[in-house]
């Protein structure tokens, strides 16, 4: 992605990401043979968590200190100093308190994750995974989660998580085969056993339109993340989920259309 693209997806401006480079809040991203700055999925991660903290009312300086607190335990003085602050402003006290609450009861738990703060939805989806063994693909599937959570209207990212929320129970299985495609060829015959597996757990409301190799934006982002086998096992999945969901339809219609004959056969008699 280059700025302009990070900037409309994370819901800044290029500007604000320009200074956020200056402030040393935002790292460089490297830059391609002409000079452009190209950004992936853990700068748009960093810039949207960046974003979240600021329209919580932190300074820079405050979320530099979050920022460099890997632990959370700086953001818990944080957030209290901005709770007692906020209860004075009553024109705004209880949106900000209603996002603040949770975030603070997860850091003085030390439940907080590394990807946060997040909203309540992805809170209680991260929660439901459990402590989960070292997975870069269950890395990759955070960053992806805690971007959706921040850039995605509310109710489209309540539907998101309410949907994901299914697939949490067969995450480390997943997670596993997935991972063994890392250096495996896109013919290898695990990605049609790793696809299986993944599209078995999908609700049929994940199927979409996939883009096409090399497209930007956030999909096209995701995908170009993944290795070659990762990522047809994944476009598998999704395609195998989407001939699932047309069969079923099919089904349902046919099952209608037979019992809609019956009907004017029992009338005709």
């Amino acid at each position: 992605m280059r700025i302009g693209e990070i900037a409309a997806l994370v819901g800044v401006t290029p500007r604000a990401v320009r200074h956020y480079h200056q402030s040393g809040l935002l790292p460089e991203p490297a830059r391609r043979a002409n000079g452009y700055r190209e950004y992936g999925v853990r700068d748009a991660v960093l810039l949207a968590r960046i974003r979240r903290l600021t329209e919580l009312g932190l300074g820079l300086d405050e979320v530099r200190d979050v920022l460099a607190d890997d632990e959370g335990r700086g953001l818990v003085e944080v957030l209290e100093e901005l709770e007692a602050d906020l209860a004075r402003q009553e024109a705004v006290i209880r949106e900000r308190r209603e996002r603040l609450a949770p975030l603070l009861a997860e850091a003085r738990a030390g439940r907080l994750p590394a990807e946060g703060p997040v909203s309540p939805e992805l809170a209680a989806l991260l929660a439901g995974l459990g402590e989960l063994p070292e997975s870069p693909m269950a890395a990759k599937d955070r960053e992806i989660l805690a971007l959706l959570d921040a850039v995605a209207p509310e109710d489209e990212r309540a539907r998101l998580m309410e949907l994901m929320r299914d697939v949490a129970g067969s995450a480390r299985e997943l997670y596993g085969l997935l991972d063994a495609l890392a250096d495996a060829a896109p013919d290898d015959p695990r990605v049609e056993e790793a696809a299986r597996a993944l599209a078995a757990v999908l609700p049929d409301g994940i199927a979409v339109e996939l883009p096409p190799e090399g497209a930007g934006g956030l999909a096209g982002t995701f995908f170009a993340d993944l290795a070659p086998a990762q990522s047809t096992a994944v476009r598998r999945a999704v395609d195998l989920v989407a001939t699932r969901r047309a069969e079923d339809g099919t089904a349902a219609e046919d099952g209608t259309a037979a019992e809609d004959g019956t009907e004017r056969g029992e009338a005709d008699r």
